[in-house]
Order: C-alpha cells, then structure tokens, then sequence
C-alpha cells in the first residue's frame, strides 16, 4: 500500500466520527488511529458492529441523530474539534410502493432530519469543522451520461431525479454547506465530500452483489456493450479524503487570513474518486477473477441497452403481479451501460489528494475480506 502522504502524525484535537461503526465509518476511524493524532469518539445508532480494541481508546456511544436531544449531551461532552458525519442508510433500487416509501421517509429523516440535528449540535457545542458525507450521485439523474464531470455540474433538481436518496443527499449537503461560517455559528466550518461507486472491506452492496453474479454462474451476461467508462472508489480512499478535508478545515480556523477562492476548502463540495475510470463490465470481470473466475470473455451473451429495459420491464411487471421481486430491474440496466466518471482535480489541488490504493489492490482487498467471510459463516454452519 502506498504511504499516506503525511511525513508525521497530523494533529486533529477531538474527533467525533458519526456512523463510525459503518461501512466508511470504521474505515475512517482506522485510519485516524494510523494516521493522526487525536482522540476518537464515535456515534451510531447501535456501536455493535465494526469496534475497535478497548485498548486503542475509541470512546462509542449510542445515539439517534435524528434527536438533537440525543446528540447534545455527548457533544457537549467530547467538546469536539472536528465532526465527520458518514452516517446515512444505504442506498437500494426499485421495490413495492409501500416498501419504497417507508425507505424514502427513512432517507429524509436521517438524511436531511438527522443532518439538520447534526448541524445544530455542531452549533450550539463550538465545533470548528464538520465534514459531510454526501455523494457524486447528487449531480446525477442516472440517465444522462456524465463525462469527466466535476463540481461545476449542477445539482439534479428534486423533480428531475430518479432516485430519492440522491434528492435527500442534496438537500443535507446544501444544509450542511450553508452552516459554513454562518450568523448561527461563524466559527464553524464545513465542507462535503462527494464519493464515487464506494467498494471495499464491509461493503454490502456492490461487492456483494458482484459475487452473487459469480456464485450464481451468471458471469456470462452482459448489459450493454461495455464501452461506458464508470468510476469506482476503494473505502480507504474516500476515508483518506474526509481526513485531509478535516486538517484542512482545522488549518484554515488557524489562520489569522481567510484562505483565496482558489484554495477554499470550507464551504466547497469535493468529488473522490480513485481516479482510475474503468469500463464497467471490466470491474465486473476483476471482481469474478479475484474470486477465481477463469472465463474470459469469449462466451459473454450481450444483451443491449434498450432490449434489456423492455426484459427487465416484463421482469418487474411480472414478479410484481405475483407478490415477488426481481433482482434484474430496469435501475440496474441504466447503471451497467452508462456512462459515469468524474473529474476529482478540485480535490488534488485543494486538498492535495491522491488515491492512496489502487482500484486493482482495493479489489483485491474486498474480495478478499468476502471470500474470508464466506468461508467463516460456512465454518460457524457446519458446527
């Protein structure tokens, strides 16, 4: 692995990592234990999953963020310097209208609700930076192509997006943008940062969903012709981002002079990716053959776009009228032809990112951790 470009431990006071013991949370808080020096606390509705040793001194607590009174107390108790709230539900397609819209009301409280009590706790307890988790999907209506897109892409209009998780992360990042230096709170600075296709240790959803393809022998299938460049980001990279915005948020209430506009941090949205576009079923491929997938693609039935929308019409029609659901819907036709990768200049420059795991190494890594699960679970099984 490369070496985090940070010649010794930088200091960042008392951090609260929120949704720490998630997916990118726990990656955060690793890195923080490796990388900087400061002390940890971590916030999540349940502080079961992903804990680190009592012995490397994270404080948990459990907490709803979706309740300022919740929250206060252990702000007013950490008095922290830094926040980085990650915490959010996952983001899931297509399913019944009534479960569809008691997941979009989850999304809206957490998203925007609890964000907002986040906002104000940061406020009202002297914090000088937060971090927002928010997501490269907020400039993307999942139909158009994005091409090299960067942050002077506009937001998608909440009529104009297909996806309501998408709407839900806008509206918190626009929030959370919008506290920086603001009447309620001068001093506090904010900034988001805009992850890509998120994989790695812990993912349940793209990884697993790849290998469930590969278990399943459907590694013969293509949507699409695969000539649609996609962006997909390693955990560790996106973790590495929020910590260099964090230091950068930190220097910058140091300052006795506000920073240019070409160097501002605070008040700014930060696209990651590992800045390795790839074609889309290619990661795919590299998925299937760390998991020991020898077939190449000679045998690959290609099915394209617009037959596989009509296939997966009659998919979701059909299984709909008998009471199931269908894994093959028409928002995962879009995603495997389309084309999505994005620019993350803006973040080099200011914040001086660079992936610091490839995407090959972090496939590697992802599966490995998946096939050790799998392989763990079926040892627990056959006790």
């Amino acid at each position: 692995m490369a070496p985090i470009p940070t010649p010794e431990k930088e200091k960042l006071g008392k951090v609260i990592v929120i949704g720490g013991c998630g997916f990118l949370g726990h990656h955060i808080v690793d890195l923080l234990l490796e990388a900087y020096k400061c002390t940890i606390s971590v916030i999540d509705l349940r502080t079961t999953r992903n804990r680190r040793p009592d012995s490397d001194n994270v404080q948990y607590f459990d907490a709803d963020i979706t309740s300022l009174s919740s929250l206060l107390p252990i702000f007013e108790k950490i008095k922290p310097h830094i926040v980085i709230h990650t915490a959010s539900p996952a983001a899931i397609g297509e399913s019944s209208e009534s479960k569809t819209k008691l997941r979009n009301e989850m999304y809206r409280k957490v998203n925007v609700d609890g964000t907002q009590c986040v906002i104000e706790a940061c406020q009202k307890t002297g914090v000088k930076g937060l971090v927002y988790t928010s997501s490269a999907s907020v400039i993307s209506d999942t139909e158009a192509d994005l091409i090299n897109a960067d942050e002077r892409w506009p937001v998608i209009p909440a009529k104009n997006q297909l996806e309501y998780y998408s709407t839900t992360k806008a509206i918190a990042e626009a929030n959370v943008l919008a506290a920086n230096r603001s009447l309620a709170s001068p001093s506090l600075l904010t900034c988001a940062i805009r992850p890509a296709a998120i994989f790695g240790e812990g993912d349940m959803q793209l990884i697993p969903g790849t290998l469930a393809a590969y278990t399943d022998n459907k590694t013969g299938f293509q949507l699409g012709d695969n000539n649609n460049l996609f962006d997909f980001t390693y955990v560790r990279n996106i973790a590495h981002a929020h910590l260099l915005a964090a230091y950068a948020l930190l220097v910058t209430t140091q300052s006795p002079t506000a920073p240019l506009d070409h160097e501002k941090v605070d008040g700014e949205a930060f696209i990651i990716t590992n800045d390795q576009p790839v074609y889309f079923w290619d990661f795919m491929r590299a998925v299937w053959k760390a998991a020991g997938n020898d077939k190449g693609t000679d045998h690959v039935w290609v099915i394209g776009r617009d037959i596989g929308l009509v296939l997966a019409t009659l998919a979701e029609w059909g299984t709909w009228m008998v009471g199931k659901d269908t894994p093959f819907k028409r928002r995962i036709v879009r995603y495997s032809s389309m084309t999505r990768y994005y620019d993350c200049s803006k973040a080099k420059r200011r914040l001086g990112y660079r992936p610091i795991v490839s995407l090959q190494e972090g496939i590697d890594r992802a599966v490995g951790f998946w096939l050790e699960e799998r392989k763990t679970a079926g040892e627990k099984k056959g006790q």
